[in-house]
C-alpha cells in the first residue's frame, strides 16, 4: 500500500466534527479521501488535524471509524482500492455489485464510472 499525503485542517476539523455531533452523516470522496480521514479518526469519532503521510490499508475486518459513505470508481479486481471496497460494504456485495458493473458496461479504473456506498444500507428487494 502507498503513502499518500493526508491534509485535514483545522477549519475542516470544526466542519466534520460539527456534522458528526449533530448526528449527520460523513460522505469521503474518493479513497485517498476515506483513508486520510480514517487516519485522522481517534476511537471517540472526532478527527484531529492532520499533515502527513497515510500508509492505512483498509481490508475486510477494519472497522471504520468516520466514513459513511463513499464516492468513487470502479476500482481493478485484486488492487487494495478493491479490498478497501469489500471492507466497506462486504466482499459478497462487491462482487456482486463488480458483476453488475460489468453485465452493463461500466467503465472501471480512473476515469472510470462512480457509485455511491452506503454503510449500512440493505438491499433494495422487490415484492
Amino acid at each position: 500500500m502507498e503513502k499518500e499525503l493526508a491534509v485535514i485542517t483545522k477549519e475542516q476539523i470544526e466542519k466534520i466534527n460539527s456534522v458528526r455531533e449533530k448526528g449527520g452523516k460523513i460522505i469521503a470522496v474518493g479513497t485517498t479521501s476515506v483513508r486520510t480521514l480514517e487516519s485522522a479518526a481517534g476511537e471517540d469519532g472526532k478527527i484531529d488535524e492532520m499533515n502527513s503521510k497515510t500508509d492505512l490499508f483498509i481490508y475486510p475486518g477494519y472497522r471504520f471509524k468516520m466514513v459513511d459513505g463513499i464516492i468513487t470508481n470502479f476500482h481493478l479486481p485484486k488492487s487494495t482500492l478493491f479490498m478497501l471496497v469489500c471492507a466497506f460494504i462486504g466482499t459478497e456485495k462487491t462482487h456482486a455489485l463488480y458483476k453488475e458493473a460489468i453485465k452493463e458496461n461500466y467503465r472501471f479504473y480512473s476515469f472510470g464510472d462512480a457509485s455511491m456506498l452506503l454503510r449500512g444500507c440493505r438491499e433494495r428487494t422487490t415484492s
